[in-house]
């Protein structure tokens, strides 16, 4: 099975972004000093500009797998149905926008085109009923982007979270990636992990709990390096199996923020946080 990148791709140079400056001071919670160390630990960008259409395909991809898996995927999804000349690759022309061209793939071909991600039959049905879906509903990609950049983050949160396969991991990247949108703290499965075993949010707490608690303790111009660098954090240091923590309190630079909820120093064992005494 292939290594994790060094690199997430939505905080590595890949992602875009810009460098968002911040004068680190005392932190009003526990979860922004947090977020202030991870900032001086890897990024601290302002993200949003990335085409909407490509964004959420490039989140679909990602589901249930790596980057290192899924970025092949996107490279070879983008190389046979954009086209630098407004035709796909196939010949058929799209004028140029994605989300036509997706709209009229063969799923059998998208299938075989983006294997290296994975779970490729149902994510070729997704990003083709989405493609149909935007283009019905926006008239193509260029649409699309105009609506998630301009309109209510409510309003795009809930039309995202109506196209089957997007969920509220999905919906948040593309708000925080295409949008730019503030407060915005996408929760993947490291997210998930990390928020609980620090003590964040409560050990039981869902994907949908966790967000509600980082955003509401995170100032929202911190959120989007905050997802970033938190996934960044897990890759490197709280693994779901062996976090740093067992190598002693001098592996993590986050020990004393963290209250290792479900991890036993001592027994060097480690369970789910909901799984926790």
């Amino acid at each position: 099975m292939p290594e994790e990148p060094a690199e997430n791709i939505s905080g590595g140079d890949a992602g875009g972004g810009t460098a968002a400056e911040f004068v680190p001071a005392e932190a009003d919670t526990r979860a922004e000093a947090v977020v202030d160390e991870l900032g001086q630990m890897y990024w601290q960008k302002a993200y949003g500009g990335q085409d909407a259409f490509e964004c959420l395909v490039r989140t679909i991809l990602s589901q249930n797998t790596s980057d290192v898996a899924s970025q092949p995927a996107h490279d070879s999804l983008m190389d046979r149905y954009a086209g630098g000349d407004g035709d796909s690759a196939d010949g058929d022309s799209a004028d140029g926008d994605l989300a036509a061209a997706l709209a009229d793939a063969e799923q059998s071909e998208l299938a075989e085109t983006i294997a290296s991600a994975g779970l490729y039959n149902q994510k070729s049905e997704m990003i083709i009923g989405a493609a149909e879906r935007i283009c019905e509903s926006f008239g193509g990609a260029d649409g699309f982007d105009e609506f998630v950049k301009d309109e209510d983050p409510d309003t795009v949160r809930k039309r995202l979270l109506d196209i089957h396969g997007v969920g509220p991991k999905t919906a948040d990247c593309v708000l925080l990636f295409s949008g730019g949108r503030g407060g915005v703290f996408p929760v993947d499965t490291h997210v998930h992990r990390i928020g609980r075993r620090m003590g964040l949010a409560s050990a039981d707490a869902d994907h949908e709990d966790v967000r509600e608690h980082l955003e509401a303790d995170v100032p929202a111009e911190k959120c989007g390096f905050g997802h970033t660098a938190m996934i960044q954090f897990g890759r490197e240091y709280c693994k779901a199996r062996k976090p740093a923590c067992l190598d002693g309190p001098e592996a993590c630079p986050l020990y004393d923020l963290c209250d290792r909820v479900g991890v036993d120093e001592v027994e060097e064992t480690v369970v789910d946080p909901a799984e926790a005494d």
